[in-house]
Order: C-alpha cells, then structure tokens, then sequence
C-alpha cells in the first residue's frame, strides 16, 4: 500500500495550517504542533528541513515563527513530500544506480515508472492552497477524486 510518512503528513497539515491564516505573519512551531497534536520536537525538525528547502521562511525573536516562502498555491504537495522524504518511489527497483538483477525478464519496471509518474503528476497539480479549501469551487476536481482517479 501507498503510504505517506507520518513527516510528510506533519509536513502537509503544517502548511495547510499556514495557508489557512494569512492574516498572521508567522506561528511558532509549538503553535502550530498544538494545533493538530502533533509532537512539537519532531514537527520543529520538520519546520526547520522546510525552511531549508525554502517552502518556509523563518523569523527568529519575539513575534517569529514560520511563515509560508510563496504564496500557497505555488507550493504543491509533491514539493512538501519531496522536501520531506527525499523522491518518491513506489518500488525499490527506482531506487539508486544499482540494477536488479531481474532487470532483463522484469515486464513490470515500465508499467510501475509510469504509476510513479502519475502519482508524482497529481501530487504536483495539488497546492496547499487546494488542500486548505473546504468547498471547492465550480470545475474544480477535488483532491479525493484525482486519488480515485489514480486506482482506476
């Protein structure tokens, strides 16, 4: 089964949060670990790894915290997971420049490249901004609804 990394989930609701309060120019990670009950330690490793990737600008002192680097809907949630958890691969056989062993009789490796391809595709076409939308507007194709679209 697919399955993101509990990182990669902190990751996502962190800046859906931030999406979801422009009005405030920053919240501490503490703010925004309480917000959802996730462990503020682990959700700051989080922030901080963000930060470095610029998705998330920091400002240190009194009123700082993190603040989203771009505007939410130029952030897509395949940039958070990468950012997060490194390239996404649905299988090994992805993975480094060593070649499997069953390379020459695989007849899946081309048919999972592409599944690969189009999960990395609707990760890219969703921004934070359309996850921090509640009612999504005329025409627009709901996030749940590209995922089934996937397993179809």
């Amino acid at each position: 089964m697919l399955k993101l990394t509990k990182k990669a989930d902190y990751g996502l609701m962190a800046l859906k949060y931030l999406a979801e309060h422009p009005e405030m120019p920053a919240f501490s990670a503490k703010d925004l670990a309480d917000a959802y009950g996730i462990p503020s330690q682990l959700l700051a490793k989080i922030l901080q790894r963000l930060t470095k990737t610029g998705l998330l600008r920091s400002h240190a002192g009194m009123n700082g915290g993190y603040a989203l680097a771009r505007d939410a809907r130029s952030i897509s949630a395949f940039e958070v997971i990468h950012a997060i958890d490194g390239p996404l691969f649905i299988t090994s056989c992805f993975k480094g420049t060593k070649s499997c062993e069953l390379t020459p009789s695989c007849t899946i490796k081309e048919p999972l490249a592409r599944v690969n391809d189009t999960i990395a595709g609707v990760l890219k076409s969703i921004s934070i901004q359309d996850l921090s939308e509640h009612e999504p507007g005329p025409g627009h194709i709901h996030d749940s609804q590209k995922l089934v679209a996937l397993t179809l």
